[in-house]
């Protein structure tokens, strides 16, 4: 099992990065709240992976700290809810916000997910409240601080296939499970000159939850 990659980050194209290790690129999917806090292209990443092997497949999927990768682990062992629809809840929300939501009982922010509907966000909440009574011992999503200085300098850097940020986010919005007319109308809305891929998917989101 591949558990943990530490590389140079060669590109991002959310939901997926490439990382090249011992001159192997693998690529890996990963919840946006995690992109977020990578650091540039061209330097050094550590990424805690979870392997998937299915017949036709075999995926990676990535966090930046052990106890994201534990939440995602705990999030797939519901009932209908597979690799892709957890990293689209990850995305969609911090893990402390979808801890918040599954104690708080909050279906309505669940369903505003997409491929949540009703019934898999009353189960979520009931499967996973007694599992995640102690996450908040976690200080789950303090950013690191070069994370954190990055995202308020605005140097983040997404290399992607499209020159058009807009139409980059848009694909990643479709990849996370949103409708095509609502991620190029959400897109639409909020991207404006100058901004990167990576910040009009965050404010994309942000107005969908």
């Amino acid at each position: 099992m591949i558990g943990r990659l530490r590389g140079t980050l060669l590109e991002k194209q959310p939901p997926e990065i490439l990382i090249e290790v011992n001159g192997i690129g693998y690529e890996v999917s990963m919840p946006m709240n995690c992109i977020y806090e990578l650091p540039d292209t061209g330097e050094e990443a550590i990424v805690y992976t979870h392997f998937v092997v299915r017949e036709d497949a075999q995926l990676l999927y990535g966090f930046n700290s052990i106890v994201e990768r534990a939440l995602f682990r705990e999030v797939i062992k519901a009932n209908g809810v597979g690799p892709k629809l957890g990293l689209a809840i990850l995305s969609a929300m911090t893990a402390t916000q979808f801890v918040d939501s599954v104690e708080r009982e909050d279906v309505s922010t669940l369903v505003k997910i997409p491929g949540v509907g009703k019934k898999t966000a009353e189960r979520l909440v009931i499967e996973m409240r007694d599992r995640l009574k102690n996450w908040h011992a976690f200080d789950l999503f303090t950013p690191h601080a070069d994370a954190a200085a990055r995202r308020s300098s605005g140097t983040d850097t997404v290399v992607a296939a499209s020159s058009d940020p807009k139409d980059e986010a848009s694909s990643a919005l479709i990849a996370l499970g949103y409708k095509a007319a609502q991620a190029e109308k959400v897109v639409k809305q909020v991207a404006q000159d100058g901004m990167s891929c990576e910040a009009i998917i965050r404010e994309a989101l942000r107005s969908m939850v």
